[in-house]
């Protein structure tokens, strides 16, 4: 998958997980050596070292015993369970002692899997990137805990030698996902998929679970690539101002200048014209070098026809932009991977309702004739806020546990997709598997799964 200068031994914490087991996989795939730390043994293809991650002496001696060098942390509660201490105790105790072990063992690198949601207030999160502040007033105890773990980790960053990167993914799914498909198959079951909550133009980032594995390989395979240019925090005098910040090296322009594609694995190929690259139309005379442009439109390699890339100073990858962060983080090259954070998606956002959508109609294939048509039944925001008011008033004096609640009114109302690019660039992410396929490939394994419980059952 990627060339790496050193070949590291790898212990996924989690790695029995949904995600920690899609990583486990990949590993495997490309010869790594590669064990897993988890609660409970539920493989048996690598080796297992079962254990509790807030008993650092139980962690030390796993790394110890494996030969550890690369830690990948993807252990946490699920959001789902709606215990507070239990997402401190496992979020950030456990990640507080996980960080610990690796120092006291020697680990060089660390991977830890956050949260896209711990910058998420309530309100719209449109094409934000890494430069979004964690709200003050977190909007949830599970992202809260992320928030504060995540920050343990960036700032261990060059504690005893640790090299430290945090990734954000949001909306994970795909095989092995026992979390967001029960949810959608009760609602498939319940005869409720017309349901609606809002007016469903809000865009929505899913991202396919083995695309987050591949990007977790891809921060521990580039945590310890140098910097395109040191840090200011190292230069003989820490400059002050940006007119004090050194001009931009070429790797660094490197960097931010090279021509990123469209991403089009669900879309289909399409390319934007230029004055380089485009369809000639109709013409009365063609231009002298006509052949050559209609051949560069048509060429895949997007790199041979780079098409203009064009900044203001607000964007991330500007040069002010790059400046004007490190002032802000001067210890850390904001084009480095250690000590920083990056948003992981598909790069295909998606109106929120249309998602379950395609995951019913997928299931409409393996149960025929068991949804009948039906046109939406659309409850307006405000109501749907009204009532899940009403339900948890409910619950509060009954002391049931409820499910339609505001904070799944608003989440499922407000924009919340994520700029990619300083992973792409970055790290050097690409998206490998669609929405569509990715899809697919979840329901064939739900099915599978789902048809063999039921046999058990039996």
């Amino acid at each position: 998958m990627t060339s790496r200068k050193t070949q590291d031994v790898y212990m996924v914490i989690g790695g029995n997980g949904f995600l920690g087991r899609h990583i486990v996989q990949q590993l495997q795939e490309r010869g790594d050596i590669v064990s897993a730390f988890d609660i409970v043994a539920r493989y048996d293809d690598v080796p297992f070292y079962p254990g509790d991650i807030t008993d650092q002496s139980s962690v030390e001696s796993a790394i110890r015993r494996s030969g550890t060098t690369c830690i990948i942390h993807t252990a946490s509660p699920h959001a789902s369970l709606n215990k507070p201490d239990v997402f401190h105790k496992v979020n950030v105790e456990g990640t507080r002692t996980i960080i610990a072990a690796a120092v006291a063992t020697g680990v060089r690198k660390l991977v830890f899997t956050s949260s896209a949601g711990v910058v998420f207030n309530g309100t719209d999160n449109i094409d934000i990137d890494e430069r979004v502040p964690i709200p003050e007033v977190p909007m949830d105890a599970y992202n809260d805990t992320k928030a504060k773990a995540e920050a343990l980790v960036l700032e261990a960053n060059g504690k005893g030698g640790l090299l430290t990167v945090a990734l954000r993914p949001a909306g994970i799914f795909g095989p092995g996902d026992r979390q967001a498909m029960t949810g959608f198959y009760q609602v498939y079951e319940g005869g409720k998929t017309h349901f609606q909550v809002g007016d469903n133009t809000n865009m929505f980032d899913w991202t396919y679970v083995g695309n987050v594995a591949y990007a977790h390989l891809l921060a521990a395979d580039k945590l310890d690539t140098p910097p395109p240019a040191p840090p200011i925090s190292s230069l003989e005098k820490e400059p002050l101002s940006f007119d004090d910040i050194p001009e931009l090296t070429d790797a660094e322009r490197q960097l931010i200048e090279h021509p990123v594609s469209t991403i089009d694995i669900t879309t289909g190929r399409h390319r934007v014209p230029t004055c380089e690259a485009r369809p000639l139309g109709p013409y009365v005379t063609p231009p002298p070098n006509a052949e050559k442009i209609a051949a560069a439109f048509e060429n895949p390699d997007h790199a041979a026809t780079p098409r203009p890339l064009v900044r203001t100073r607000f964007d991330q990858m500007s040069e002010y932009g790059l400046k004007r962060e490190k002032l802000r983080r001067p210890e850390v090259n904001p084009l480095q991977v250690a000590g920083q954070v990056f948003f992981i998606t598909n790069g295909e956002p998606t109106y929120f309702w249309d998602f379950p959508r395609i995951i019913w109609n997928e299931l409409d294939r393996y149960f025929p004739g068991k949804r009948t048509p039906r046109s939406p039944f659309v409850l307006p925001k405000p109501v749907g806020l009204a009532l899940a008011s009403a339900s948890e008033w409910f619950g509060y004096l009954t002391g049931r546990e409820v499910t339609f609640t505001r904070f799944k009114v608003t989440f499922s109302c407000a924009n919340r997709y994520h700029n990619i690019e300083k992973a792409r660039r970055v790290l050097g992410y690409e998206p490998q598997v669609g929405l569509q396929e990715g899809v697919k490939r979840t329901i064939e394994w739900w099915y599978a799964d789902h048809m063999a419980s039921k046999n058990q059952k039996k």
